[in-house]
């Protein structure tokens, strides 16, 4: 089983920049996605969802009307499935290391995405993505894995674990 390093810590600590910093230092092909503000302004109104081939959609938003929501943000269930599950799917197909950014409240309102991302795990291919701290019974089953690292990113550590999270990876970075 491959290893499988997740990210987790407060929101905007550098958990993405420390994933994009680790793929620069791979040269490996990476699947996968990640997920990003939307500003209108100073004012974050919602998160874009992009998979690593340059999809992109919207995973939350302000002025999306939906039951599935989180605080004041309505999920776009339909774009997790189009562009985070068809990412993973290309990710386990046709790369060499997955890409899960992020593993959290909002997307877990897909059922899909919660079965693609054991899938993942599962697979013999490393997994580098994010993870919330939040308590949540399947986010706390992935933590409790035996083929899961995680590591947690602070202002005072973040500088120096890019080498940390590579070493972790292991096998991958010998390809």
């Amino acid at each position: 089983m491959g290893t499988n390093v997740l990210l987790t810590g407060t929101p905007g600590v550098g958990k993405t920049t420390l994933i994009r910093k680790s793929l620069d230092r791979l040269d490996v092909r990476c699947g996968g996605f990640y997920t990003d503000e939307i500003r209108e302004g100073r004012r974050r109104v919602g998160f874009g969802i992009v998979s690593l081939a340059g999809d992109r959609g919207i995973l939350a938003h302000v002025d999306i009307k939906s039951r599935s929501r989180v605080g004041r943000y309505g999920v776009n269930v339909d774009d997790i499935e189009r562009i985070g599950v068809r990412a993973l799917e290309g990710a386990l197909r046709d790369s060499d290391l997955i890409v899960i950014d992020e593993i959290a409240r909002m997307e877990l309102y897909a059922p899909s995405f919660k079965r693609m991302v054991i899938c993942c795990l599962d697979s013999p291919k490393p997994v580098l993505g994010t993870i919330q701290e939040r308590k949540d019974p399947f986010l706390a089953d992935i933590r409790r894995r035996d083929d899961v690292t995680v590591v947690r990113v602070t202002e005072a550590n973040r500088d120096a674990l890019v080498p940390r999270i590579l070493d972790a990876l292991g096998t991958i970075t010998s390809l």
